[in-house]
């Protein structure tokens, strides 16, 4: 496995996952929230974040987080070796988002002159959280079997089976060097 596409609703764990398999294996991380988002959270027009996204997973080996499924798999699932759907539970997710944005501490997915904010525009994002299982995980399904029906999914849930995830993954190989 050299290029893993992680999902999962806010707050689930992308992010920490993909960190933590990328020193494993050695692979670059890809946050998508950092490609897309542009500072104080403006939006990016479509092809330019498609262009930051092409180009980031352009390698041969990188770990992408983030779903932004009708913008982007058509670019990462052809090259995905695999998919890692993150079941973690609505009310750990909701808490998750509530303590990083309460705390506003900084984050290598948080995007640069983005930060964390308590407004109305955060109480959207707390229902799009509490919603997600239903009003959105099942479109980025749909669209992951449209576009990436061939690529090998596993689900996790819990730190247990994240845990032996990780403990199953070979990092590579050291490359032999001639004298």
């Amino acid at each position: 496995m050299q290029r893993i596409v992680i999902l999962g609703n806010a707050g689930s764990g992308k992010s920490t996952l993909a960190r933590q398999i990328g020193e494993r294996l050695g692979a670059p991380v890809v946050h998508l929230d950092t490609l897309f988002w542009e500072a104080g959270w403006v939006e990016p027009d479509a092809e330019t974040f498609r262009s930051r996204v092409r180009d980031a997973v352009a390698g041969d080996a990188w770990v992408c987080e983030g779903n932004y499924s009708r913008r982007t798999f058509d670019l990462r699932l052809p090259r995905a070796d695999l998919v890692i759907w993150l079941d973690t539970p609505r009310l750990t997710c909701l808490k998750r988002v509530i303590m990083r944005s309460v705390l506003n501490r900084p984050r290598p997915d948080l995007p640069a002159g983005c930060t964390e904010r308590l407004d109305r525009a955060f109480v959207e994002f707390l229902k799009f959280v509490w919603t997600f299982d239903r009003g959105y995980r099942p479109g980025i399904e749909a669209n992951r079997q449209a576009v990436g029906p061939q690529v090998p999914v596993v689900r996790l849930c819990g730190g247990r089976q994240i845990a032996a995830f990780l403990t199953s993954l070979t990092p590579p190989a050291p490359i032999a060097r001639s004298l």
